[in-house]
């Protein structure tokens, strides 16, 4: 589709790095973080810029493949290999990094990249009951004194609620856009969904990306989606993180004429999930909400099982496609529940991926594709 509001949204995207460096000259730090459960609100409530440094590109992953094992997931290589070439702009410009427990492939590459940059581990609970969300809170509070001393400032909670605010309004302006596929049919696709997601995760100024997906809603309203993408299979893409350079599962989707409406993961649509109570106590708010954000590493893990229920309806999915990185234990363990759940609960057709960053399967993948939307019709 062409849409205005996207190509200015890319245009500006094109030069976060130099706003970035711009606003590390002006005196802001930048912390680095690369996982849903590290709460940008306290960064910027710092007065720090938050930026992802999740690995999505193939071409770093040979250099991590030096150091770590070739059968760890190509997220963590890709994210380690970018620290080995000094290759990432924003890994660069980051004053800090902020890791989180997630997995133990993660939590061991951590205690490599501190030996490079000063990081912060998060100690992640695998349980999201009162006592794991009371020690998710403390851990919030050990985050917030180490920016305090790191940055010589104090946070405090007006600033907190403040930024908390702030990223209300990007994840609702961010959830507008995306709802936006609920029509039928959708006036953006996948491959766009995930380039605008990716693209405003490195902005450095929240309430120009708050502005632009207002505006991006706003076209989005008013325009006639593409006729051609009328009657195509509607799919629901869940499990890994995806973004530009991890993308060629959804571009082979939309290449063999699937309309993926929805991508439930954690570089797309669960990062709308978040939005914080802004009555409460900031840091109980915070712990609150991200400890229910529902990944794999959660055991059990309910709330992913009530989200794809959810999504499914208001997506009006005709099928359910589960991504895993090789190499991710826990998506790949959980694919068996998430696909006995589409099938026997929801009663849509379920394709189960597992793959990694290269092009190497491209034209196998696709034949599984291919039959799959063959069977759904």
């Amino acid at each position: 589709m062409n849409c205005t509001a996207l190509e200015r949204i890319k245009s500006i995207t094109e030069r976060n790095v130099l706003n970035l460096q711009a606003a590390k000259a002006a005196g802001r730090p930048v912390v680095g973080e690369f996982c849903i459960y590290s709460p940008m609100e306290l960064a910027m409530a710092a007065g720090a810029i938050p930026v992802s440094l999740c690995g999505t590109k193939n071409d770093a992953i040979p250099a991590a493949e030096t150091v770590l094992p070739r059968s760890i997931c190509p997220l963590i290589k890709s994210s380690f290999g970018f620290a080995l070439q000094d290759s990432c702009p924003y890994l660069a410009a980051s004053d800090l990094i902020v890791g989180d427990t997630t997995c133990d492939g993660k939590k061991k590459m951590f205690e490599l990249l501190g030996r490079r940059k000063p990081l912060f581990l998060l100690q992640l609970p695998q349980t999201q009951d009162a006592d794991a969300l009371a020690y998710w809170r403390a851990q919030y509070v050990k985050l917030l004194h180490f920016y305090e001393e790191r940055f010589h400032t104090v946070i405090t909670e007006e600033r907190l609620r403040a930024s908390i605010r702030l990223m209300n309004r990007f994840r609702t302006a961010l959830k507008r856009v995306y709802d936006s596929a609920m029509r039928d049919p959708a006036p953006l696709g996948g491959m766009e969904l995930l380039e605008c997601g990716f693209r405003l995760s490195f902005m450095a100024d929240k309430e120009l990306a708050v502005t632009l997906l207002e505006e991006l809603d706003a076209e989005l309203q008013q325009c006639d989606p593409p006729a051609e993408r009328a009657g195509r299979p509607r799919i629901l893409l869940t499990g890994v993180p995806t973004g530009m350079g991890s993308h060629k599962l959804i571009h082979l989707l939309e290449n063999c004429g699937a309309s993926v409406v929805c991508i439930d993961n954690c570089s797309a649509y669960k990062k709308t999930r978040l939005l914080i109570d802004e009555e409460k106590d900031p840091l109980t708010a915070l712990a609150e909400r991200y400890l229910e954000t529902p990944c794999a590493v959660m055991s059990p893990n309910p709330r992913r099982y009530e989200t794809l229920r959810r999504l499914a309806r208001d997506f009006r999915a005709d099928g359910i496609v589960d991504l895993t990185w090789q190499g991710c234990q826990t998506y790949e363990i959980e694919a068996h529940s998430v696909k006995t759940f589409a099938r026997d609960d929801l009663g849509l057709p379920f394709l189960h991926v597992v793959t990694d960053y290269s092009s190497t399967d491209v034209e196998q993948l696709k034949v599984r594709v291919e039959a799959f939307l063959e069977m759904i019709g």
